[in-house]
């Protein structure tokens, strides 16, 4: 008897993330922090935003938030883990100009409010407002990521690709 060969496809699943905030894409190395420029902290981008709403960029679960609200970690369902850090050295403000809007385990849905930052505070205290977005663990879980660059819209626009392994 003959039996009927299933072929196996090797399709790669690829995951497109869009802008948690409004701005300016820019490639990390413009960073004035060598741990994220220097590529340290994972793969990705950063934006210069140009209004102080960091909304989930997809629906997924809070996986840690900083206690000074500066910085938050998304778990994508594809296992995608995502650090969004606003601004550099913000961690000394101690919270002051952030709002956070969800707490660690919080299932969240795309375009949820998840921080409100006040960009000129944080800039009249002397700090960059840049805003890594970082895939931390890229090497472990893709194939590929590819990072756009350019205006971004929040909720609207993709700056980032990746290709899950297999």
């Amino acid at each position: 008897m003959f039996s009927k060969w299933k072929k196996k496809t090797n399709e790669s699943k690829i995951i497109e993330i869009f802008s948690p905030v409004t701005g300016e894409s820019l490639s990390l190395t413009q960073v004035p922090d060598e741990a994220f420029a220097g590529g340290h902290m994972g793969r990705g981008v950063a934006i210069e935003p140009t209004i102080g709403k960091l909304i989930a960029p997809f629906n997924g679960t809070v996986a840690h938030i900083i206690k000074s609200n500066h910085a938050i970690m998304l778990e994508h369902p594809s296992g995608l883990q995502f650090l969004f850090h606003i601004g550099v050295n913000t961690v000394s403000l101690k919270g002051e100009g952030f709002i956070s809007h969800v707490t660690i385990g919080d299932k969240v849905e795309a375009g949820q409010v998840l921080i409100e930052f006040d960009i000129e505070r944080i800039k009249s205290e002397g700090y960059p407002v840049i805003t890594p977005i970082i895939v931390t663990n890229a090497d472990d879980v893709t194939t590929n990521l590819e990072l756009f660059s350019g205006p971004v819209q929040a909720g609207s626009t993709v700056i980032l690709k990746a290709v899950l392994k297999s």
